[in-house]
């Protein structure tokens, strides 16, 4: 059976447009998309930049009629946005890195290595993916409260790593399992232990799982409000969200500087964004597709 080639100039003017325009169509939509999805990023900015007059007057959407970069000093220094800024990142950084040290391990023993009840161990983990952390909070703040853990680093970041774990041995358990047993021969062969295996061949194959664990750890800590509210009342311990929620005034509330902290707590993700997009998409797809 021959197959015919089909020149572009075989095929009909009318047809060559239609498409032409159906790409210009598609471009249009794409870059409505775009700027229906930064708008808040415009909106928030200039709105740290206004005066209540302008916030709530004739000029909500438009851009600031007077640049009131005071707000952000004010949110600085008067609002303690720097203490609760490097708060935020202690607390998130830790969860991180204990996250992945547990999960990277727990995966290496559940996939890897044969015993009893390991089986029986990853059905446990997984049943933290069904526990809501609104049914978690009073036994949480009792246990911490009776170790006295409470407004402190840890009571915060025990029950992210704890409520963290479940999603990341899901990820990682995908990526180890698609990882061939011949390594491990080989590298026992050649003299390694369970620790050198784990070190020498699992753990340099498993860097995608480990950004896709340390993206979605990181915007899980981040913007979390609920466990900071409840277990942290010192303001030395407050972390972003608290923070910015406790900018505003029982009577009356300068909204700026609140603005000016929203973008400031927005910053880190947007360089996440920026400078990791491609590894955050193909990290989540594969993620998806392993898991």
């Amino acid at each position: 059976m021959t197959r015919t080639k089909i020149n572009q100039s075989d095929i009909p003017v009318a047809q060559q447009h239609r498409f032409k325009w159906t790409d210009v169509l598609v471009q249009i939509g794409l870059i409505l998309w775009a700027l229906i999805c930064l708008f808040p990023v415009y909106w928030m900015f200039t709105f740290s930049l206004k005066s209540n007059e302008e916030i709530f007057g004739q000029n909500v959407m438009g851009l600031p009629q007077h640049w009131l970069w005071s707000n952000y000093e004010r949110a600085l220094n008067v609002g303690n946005m720097g203490r609760y800024f490097f708060n935020s990142l202690l607390v998130t950084v830790v969860t991180i890195l204990i996250t992945l040290g547990a999960a990277i391990m727990a995966t290496y023993a559940i996939t890897r290595l044969k015993w009893k009840f390991h089986k029986k161990m990853n059905a446990f983990f997984m049943l933290g993916l069904t526990i809501p952390i609104h049914a978690a909070i009073v036994p949480l703040y009792t246990t911490l409260s009776r170790v006295g853990l409470l407004n402190t680093y840890w009571a915060l970041i025990i029950p992210y790593s704890a409520f963290s774990l479940s999603m990341a041995i899901l990820i990682c358990t995908g990526f180890m399992g698609d990882i061939p047993y011949d390594l491990d021969e080989a590298a026992f062969l050649d003299g390694c232990g369970v620790w050198g295996i784990f070190c020498r061949v699992i753990l340099p194959l498993m860097l995608p799982a480990v950004s896709t664990v340390g993206i979605y750890t990181f915007l899980q800590c981040w913007n979390e409000l609920m466990f900071a509210t409840v277990f942290i009342s010192k303001d030395v311990f407050k972390t972003l969200p608290v923070g910015v929620q406790s900018l505003s005034g029982q009577y009356t509330t300068e909204w700026g500087p609140i603005g000016a902290a929203l973008a400031l707590a927005t910053i880190p993700t947007l360089i996440v964004y920026v400078f990791l997009s491609k590894q955050i998409q193909e990290s989540f797809i594969a993620g998806a597709v392993k898991g």
